[in-house]
């Protein structure tokens, strides 16, 4: 498979400290390139690890220049044994060190799974807070690159329902850079959920801003209709909801940024304020996180509601062939679709 990128280059001949400006305009593959030679120089403890990270920069060039700048003690290649490495950055976390391990693609994560459930979301809580790990898991994530079905799966799902795991899932440059450096600077475990289909979408990166975990934000104003979305599904909806502007219609978009701890206060306020919701996801819908957001909105917004609150999702099937993929993703016509079944009425108070 080929794919395009923007390489994320570094001199090695020249292995400069990165420049000290606070704002640039630069790609998510290059904020999250900052951001990891970021933390690496700002403490000790970090390392980067994993398949094809050290000379190569990693299949999507994240790592780029990262080995060539701080060497391989802070930035190296590893076996392809997906458990091998998240079981070692259990051992450095246990000791000290703050790694930050790379997945190369969504469903290669997978052989890794126990190691993730059983002892990274666990450690925490099995030495009653004696032993905890400041542990990252980055994990390209979603489709809309012309992959393969193991190279374009959604797992948030599995990560969120699992307790002792914090989810993060950026849709701009600047909180892939200023998350990622939350992540990394937590105490405890976080799975990085990094949409593929995002990495070469440019926007302003100020390196200066903290970002908090667990916070959501709202990407667009509206009075109407609320559309609750994370990921690379924040600009379908932003697409979706610049069209309904052009049809008098007023559309809220929130990012939800951080899967697990969600941000109930933010979510429900911004639902309450407009009385109808859909939430858009890439992943199937069947026991998905839309599921839960659908319910948690459900249950704390129903007085409010004017209609039921929708889903618009990938559907319950393993992900489509390149070709198909644009058939199987959500789009701004299904977003569009959605919003025309809350229930909403004409000059004459008539259901349109």
């Amino acid at each position: 498979m080929t794919i395009a990128h923007e390489d994320v280059r570094v001199d090695a001949a020249h292995p400069e400290s990165p420049t000290t400006s606070t704002v640039q305009t630069m790609t998510m593959a290059a904020a999250l390139n900052r951001a990891l030679a970021d933390a690496i120089e700002a403490d000790d403890a970090v390392v980067v690890f994993g398949e094809d990270v050290g000379a190569l920069g990693g299949v999507f060039r994240i790592t780029d220049g990262l080995t060539a700048r701080y060497g391989e003690d802070r930035c190296f290649d590893t076996p392809l044994a997906e458990s091998g490495i998240v079981g070692t950055a259990v051992g450095m976390a246990m000791n000290g060190m703050r790694p930050v391990v790379e997945m190369q693609f969504d469903a290669f994560a997978l052989p890794a799974f126990e190691q993730i459930v059983s002892h990274v979301a666990k450690m925490g809580n099995r030495t009653r807070g004696a032993v905890r790990l400041p542990m990252v898991i980055r994990i390209p994530t979603g489709g809309g690159i012309g992959g393969v079905e193991h190279h374009c799966d959604s797992s948030e799902a599995y990560y969120a329902h699992t307790p002792g795991l914090t989810v993060v899932c950026p849709s701009t440059p600047q909180d892939a850079y200023s998350l990622l450096r939350a992540a990394i600077a937590s105490p405890d475990p976080v799975v990085f959920l990094e949409p593929k289909k995002l990495y070469w979408t440019k926007g302003e990166v100020d390196t200066s801003v903290v970002a908090e975990i667990g916070s959501a934000r709202i990407a667009r104003a509206g009075t109407d209709v609320t559309l609750i979305s994370y990921g690379s599904s924040v600009a379908t909806c932003l697409e979706a909801a610049e069209i309904a502007a052009g049809e008098g219609r007023s559309v809220q978009v929130v990012d939800v940024r951080t899967l697990t701890p969600f941000d109930d206060a933010t979510v429900t306020a911004a639902v309450r304020s407009t009385g109808r919701a859909v939430v858009v996801a890439e992943a199937p819908g069947f026991a998905s996180v839309a599921s839960e957001i659908q319910s948690r909105v459900f249950e704390r917004c129903f007085e409010f509601l004017e209609a039921p609150v929708r889903r618009v999702t990938g559907f319950d099937a393993p992900y489509a062939p390149p070709k198909l993929e644009h058939w199987y993703l959500p789009d701004a016509d299904r977003v569009l679709d959605a919003i025309d079944t809350l229930h909403w009425l004409d000059e004459h108070g008539e259901e349109a």
